[in-house]
């Protein structure tokens, strides 16, 4: 197989600082990448040689441990620091410390501390020296181990994603962790930990090498001094907003109102199941004594679901989705914050779903099918598939035209406002179920349809609880039909869009026959073009293409035999 991408990458001078991701360089020059700037630093850690990670990455990984064990000695010390201030305050022969002081065997337990101690550090060092990275215009490789060696790689042309997370502890160093996603399980790869500004410049310069976009360096360059003291860098990147504002547009930025998410998940199924059984042990008690013990029964489960509203909170603060010239960026967290950009046609399928008790105040969800998995875990520990938690009908218009921008046409917008709100009319463009399907669907059988717009197919569902699923047409893998006994009888059958695994099935059931087998019919040819006219892949190819495009093309002629048009064919 052939690649015909190229690239220009920059000639840039070695800068001090610059082998290790680790804090910025006192100065910053920039080139000019598709009218976005790209500083030395980034250039630097992506000019396809061997570079360190931050130095405090040992200490981040395995020194929080460390940490523990010397809490755990202290802990066991605190009755001989008890006697040397209060003598005879209550001192323990049986603890460890103190059959160490008794048998006279401190200097002997303070050098093995000490060797210990050097052991580890010298463990860290030599780990942090052997593992290194590097992005070339192919890849991104991660080699690490010390006994026993690990190469890990990310074609650039596969990723799905790159993801940066910023501990709170991390933050402190000026750290963060970069993960670069691919499609398959336990394929991702990871940079723990680089500089915190390192990081965020190296994800644009991958995204844009992914891109196909060909790097030109600028004449001279400018140059931002860095005048700040380690202390005032840490403060801003504390303080800094979660979201950089000259990151993307600001019409494109979509944020969580607190308020609503309060509301959100007050308004759960899984709070009001547990307030329904509270009240219900209650009132049972009062008739029967001996019910009581019902009421402390949903107790422990009282308590896990609080926890889990209390995490989803707290990682739901901040919450933002915005459009960046390479894909859509979410972002949350209030002090571990984490931040991810989606390339474009990362996306496989997309729900929109409404819970009854949002319908009131008109609030949705959408999630997002990918074929990679993130390890960093999003609200209450579940994967990010979750792209907007809460929001009004206008915040789920653009946030779709953030995520499917390739079917954001007016058709399929219109298509997507009526899959939410419509009831089922005959003239909303959705071809729904027959009469006859009401045996099976009672209360959706109106609703309950599909569409299909020049970008993408829609599958509308539910009555009660409504949800709309959108699958882009060059995600589609395959089409189905089956049909069952019952649907048979009348004259019924389920269809299935196939796409990569995730929380959305996009399965739609009791469709008319006739109208499904033209549905299959027409979803497979359209698939097919979609994927041979699909360049998501690199998708600012299309751009540097239109500027590499000479200004005057001359129109070859027929006395030029080498540009002669072709012949009939034979």
């Amino acid at each position: 197989m052939t690649d015909d991408r190229q690239y220009e990458l920059p000639a840039h001078e070695e800068t001090p600082g610059a082998s290790a991701a680790g804090e910025p360089v006192t100065e910053r020059s920039e080139s000019v990448v598709s009218g976005a700037p790209v500083t030395a630093l980034a250039a630097g850690l992506s000019d396809g040689e061997w570079h360190r990670l931050h130095p405090a990455s040992p200490l981040l990984k395995g020194g929080i441990a460390l940490l523990a064990i010397i809490g755990v000695v202290v802990a066991n010390m605190r009755d001989q620091l008890v006697e040397m201030f209060v003598p005879g305050a209550g001192y323990d022969d049986g603890n460890p410390i103190g059959l160490i002081v008794e048998n006279g065997l401190i200097m002997w337990a303070l050098l093995a501390v000490l060797v210990t101690l050097l052991a580890l550090v010298a463990g860290f060092y030599v780990s942090w020296r052997m593992h290194t990275f590097r992005v070339t215009e192919e890849v991104v490789e991660v080699r690490s181990g010390v006994l026993f060696r690990t190469n890990r790689r990310a074609r650039l042309d596969r990723i799905q994603g790159i993801n940066i997370v910023r501990p709170i502890f991390a933050r402190l160093f000026g750290a963060a962790r970069l993960e670069v996603n691919q499609a398959g399980q336990d394929a991702n790869v990871k940079l723990d930990y680089v500089g915190s500004s390192a990081a965020d410049d190296l994800r644009r310069e991958i995204l844009r090498l992914a891109s196909g976009t060909r790097t030109a360096s600028a004449p001279g360059g400018s140059h931002v001094p860095l005048d700040q003291n380690i202390v005032d860098r840490r403060v801003n990147e504390l303080l800094a907003p979660e979201l950089d504002p000259d990151a993307a547009e600001p019409e494109s930025v979509v944020k969580l109102s607190v308020g609503r998410l309060i509301g959100s998940i007050a308004l759960s199924s899984a709070t009001f199941v547990i307030i329904g059984g509270i009240v219900v042990a209650v009132v049972l008690s009062f008739f029967r004594g001996d019910a009581l013990f019902l009421l402390f029964a949903f107790i422990p489960a009282a308590i896990a679901v609080m926890g889990y509203d209390v995490q989803k909170f707290t990682k739901s603060l901040r919450y933002s989705i915005a459009g960046t010239p390479d894909g859509v960026r979410v972002g949350f967290g209030l002090l571990s914050t984490s931040n991810e950009t989606l390339p474009p046609g990362r996306i496989h399928s997309v729900k929109v779903s409404q819970p009854l008790l949002w319908r009131p105040f008109g609030w949705w969800e959408i999630k997002v099918n990918r074929a990679s998995h993130s390890s960093t875990n999003g609200a209450a520990g579940q994967q990010n598939t979750t792209i907007l938690p809460v929001g009004n009908l206008t915040d789920v218009k653009r946030v779709l035209g953030l995520v499917l921008p390739d079917s954001a046409d007016e058709t399929a917008a219109v298509f997507a406002e009526r899959g939410l709100v419509a009831r089922g009319e005959p003239d909303d463009g959705f071809t729904c179920s027959p009469r006859r399907a009401a045996v099976l669907r009672w209360f959706s059988w109106r609703r309950n349809g599909f569409a299909i717009s020049p970008g993408a197919v829609l599958l509308r569902k539910g009555a009660i609880w409504r949800e709309l699923v959108i699958v882009p047409h060059p995600r589609l893998q395959s089409v189905s039909i089956s049909q069952g006994p019952l649907l048979r009888m009348l004259r019924l059958v389920s269809v299935h869009v196939h796409t990569v695994a995730g929380p959305i099935s996009a399965q739609l059931g009791a469709v008319d026959r006739d109208a499904a087998i033209a549905f299959f019919d027409t979803v497979a040819q359209a698939a097919v073009r979609a994927s041979g006219a699909d360049t998501s892949h690199r998708w600012r190819s299309s751009e540097m293409a239109a500027v590499s495009k000479p200004a005057v093309e001359v129109e070859p002629t027929v006395e030029d035999p080498q540009h002669a048009p072709p012949g009939p064919p034979l």
